[in-house]
């Protein structure tokens, strides 16, 4: 096959999460186990970071990964889902993985894949981890899908694991209170290797005390070690100026960040404390690293979707958080604005709990209703009437970019409009 054949068997043979939803998800690691045998366990030969959590692990994984090329390390980066090229999810040094190579490995495997019959990320999760094997890279980001203790991921053994945050999303898979979910993302902490919980959360803390104490893993809590001060003149700015206190040390460090977030300093924690423990661990990576790759993170790694801009006159910026938590970070920044009118291009899909997430967006906003091109998208009437019983007004359009347009002819120069409800969402219209 050539790669565009090998892409769509891809998308059209394998069962695909981000377009059926949970159809697709599996329970276990049998498939990817199976895998890892056929592909002679690449897993065992690559060196790893693990990130799991709720929100934060691709800001995370980006950040790192930046810094980590910065210093000197051929750095692979794993994440999901793409916005428009598959090759988004496997990186190495910020480039995309190679199509003839990809194309080379499925059509190689294809029979065996028939008869594993895996899901669409079991099979990226494997071909990631023989990607990373074959470029001979020093170390690898490798981010979690969905969950921890069941994510294909998980059969790795990582130098060192990272969980973000915490928050209600996929409740039905992953259990209906936090603490449940919190013991699903606890599942990648391994025996003897060191992990650090970015963000100390009430009543969560003892999940991972105890998974790691029964497990013999140092445990660090980020947010205890490290202060992060940030400042900016406007949310909007390209960069957020950074200054980091280490409480241990007393040292200070200060860099510019080009993920201009607020809620980032959480995640910047995190970075830090696995800086210190890499360093630890026999790696030199200085501060002139970690300013240097704070600063260059989207043209590191290619990183889009958080809290980007598109254009000005009118400003037009885009975020793909899709769930409670992750929106009670972005939509702040919205309603706060005050220099025009805001206008909302909305789309969501159908298997989140809407209703938990609507009342967080302002009703003074103009809503663009609409339906991204997968199976798993809400259609945008639908989405209108819900919004609607919470005083959010609007029209319906036929697509993204149609909802994108019309805002754009409707807005005077100075106006706000913000794209997002979803990370297919905000793909369609990503540059």
């Amino acid at each position: 096959m050539n790669y565009a054949e090998t892409i769509a068997y891809l998308q059209s043979a394998l069962p695909m999460f981000h377009r059926i939803g949970p159809a697709a998800y599996k329970a276990n690691l049998d498939n990817t186990y199976a895998l890892m045998e056929l592909l002679n366990n690449p897993h065992q030969k690559i060196k790893c970071i693990h990130i799991a959590g709720t929100n934060g692990k691709g800001s995370t994984s980006n950040m790192l990964a930046s810094i980590l090329q910065e210093a000197g390390c051929k750095t692979g980066l794993y994440t999901s889902p793409h916005l428009k090229d598959f090759r988004e999810r496997i990186r190495v040094n910020g480039e995309m993985a190679n199509e003839e190579w990809i194309a080379d490995f499925v059509t190689n495997y294809k029979n065996d894949f028939d008869k594993i019959a895996p899901s669409f990320f079991e099979m990226t999760t494997a071909m990631a981890f023989a990607y990373f094997d074959a470029m001979q890279t020093d170390i690898n980001i490798i981010e979690t899908g969905l969950g921890g203790r069941l994510d294909s991921t998980n059969v790795i053994h990582p130098i060192v694991s990272i969980i973000t945050n915490i928050g209600y999303d996929h409740m039905n898979l992953l259990g209906d209170t936090l603490p449940k979910i919190a013991g699903e993302k606890a599942g990648i902490i391994k025996p003897n290797c060191p992990v650090i919980i970015s963000e100390t959360q009430e009543g969560l803390a003892s999940v991972f005390q105890n998974k790691a104490s029964e497990l013999n893993a140092a445990i660090l809590f980020a947010d205890q070690q490290w202060q992060i001060n940030h400042q900016i003149k406007s949310v909007f700015d390209e960069s957020m100026h950074v200054s980091a206190i280490n409480h241990q040390t007393n040292k200070t460090i200060t860099f510019n960040c080009q993920l201009t977030g607020p809620y980032q300093t959480k995640n910047v924690a995190g970075v830090l404390a696995c800086i210190d423990e890499l360093n630890k661990q026999g790696y030199a990576i200085s501060d002139l690293n970690i300013q240097n790759g704070m600063h260059n993170i989207k043209s590191n790694t290619g990183f889009k979707g958080r809290w980007y801009k598109l254009q000005e006159n009118p400003l037009v910026m885009c975020d793909t958080a899709h769930n409670k938590d992750g929106l009670q970070q972005v939509l702040p920044m919205i309603s706060n604005y005050s220099n025009g009118n805001v206008r909302i291009v909305l789309g969501m899909v159908d298997d989140k709990d809407i209703a938990s997430v609507l009342p967080l967006f302002p009703t003074n906003a103009q809503y663009y209703f609409c339906k991204a091109d997968i199976p798993r998208g809400l259609n945008a009437g639908i989405l209108k009437e819900k919004a609607n019983e919470f005083h959010l007004s609007g029209n319906v359009y036929a697509s993204v970019q149609d909802a994108l347009n019309n805002a754009i002819k409707d807005s005077a120069p100075n106006d706000l409009i913000f794209v997002g409800g979803s990370t297919f969402t905000v793909a369609e219209i990503i540059d």
